[in-house]
């Protein structure tokens, strides 16, 4: 089930914003290049809802990235995984724009690593 979150042009490049969304937290943010990532809003390490204030980033190998404020762990936004401890990661939600809306799908955070490119074209084309 996809859900209405926002509009497009509400989302600030580099920052984020807390969703609910059938239930869960989730933090939304559009990058500087316009594309627009949806992961888990809280903290697998300290259990706090602070994700959507985080720091976005890009790594020298261009991965879109996320640094949770209370810890500082790095998260990958595209796999959720954290730089530091790959084994802990975020749930990850296929994103979409249609009309200047973002929708958030369903979590997509089983999405096996070698569907990550295809999952970065989507949220990017989206």
């Amino acid at each position: 089930m996809w859900t209405a979150v926002c509009k497009y042009t509400q989302l600030e490049p580099g920052r984020g914003v807390a969703a609910l969304v059938d239930g869960a937290a989730v933090a939304v943010f559009r990058l500087g290049d316009g594309s627009v990532h949806a992961v888990g809003n809280v903290d697998p390490f300290s259990g706090a809802s602070v994700i959507s204030r985080g720091i976005t980033g890009r790594r020298a190998d261009g991965t879109a990235t996320v640094a949770s404020p209370m810890y500082k762990d790095v998260f990958d936004l595209v796999t959720g995984r954290a730089l530091d401890a790959p084994e802990v990661r975020l749930p990850v939600y296929a994103v979409r724009r249609h009309r200047g809306l973002v929708w958030i799908g369903p979590d997509v955070t089983s999405v096996s690593e070698n569907d990550a490119e295809l999952l970065t074209m989507a949220t990017s084309a989206a």
